[in-house]
């Protein structure tokens, strides 16, 4: 079979899909950053994070919503974990770093941008966000090594 019909065999048979990059930033105090966003379903509050753009890397993603969104570098990157979503087809790569800033939304997408204690998340967050929370909270030091 030629290269090129290979190819087009591919690209019609296999799922298609969109990746995003989502951060669980936590500061000094242990607490964790949400953005209530304007377009987001719900109460809007939700993990930092963002769709990546062509031949960009999942780090890389987030990095630049996080200086887009509230003008917030981060440090002690790692990837936490991964996940995957049928509706809508949709892999997320979450990561789990920390920064100690004050932030502020730099975008009509994002309404507001505040710490959280991991004890007082707001309402309305999506429960597999909390439960990302937690978890990322508690892995190594509560957050905080």
């Amino acid at each position: 079979m030629p290269a090129r019909f290979r190819r087009w065999s591919m690209r019609l048979t296999q799922t298609r899909f969109t990746v995003t990059a989502g951060a669980l930033i936590f500061n000094n105090e242990g607490k964790v950053l949400l953005l209530k966003h304007r377009f987001r379903a719900g109460s809007g509050w939700g993990i930092p994070g963002g769709f990546l753009e062509v031949g960009e890397q999942p780090e890389e993603a987030m990095r630049r919503e996080l200086r887009e969104e509230i003008g917030l570098e981060v440090e002690d990157v790692e990837i936490f974990t991964s996940r995957a979503f049928k509706k809508p087809r949709q892999v997320e790569i979450l990561f789990r770093c920390r920064a100690d800033a004050d932030v502020k939304p730099r975008t009509i997408e994002v309404e507001r941008a505040e710490w959280f204690s991991v004890h007082a998340l707001p309402e309305g967050l999506p429960k597999d966000q909390k439960q990302l929370i937690e978890l990322a909270a508690t892995y190594g030091a509560k957050g905080r090594d």
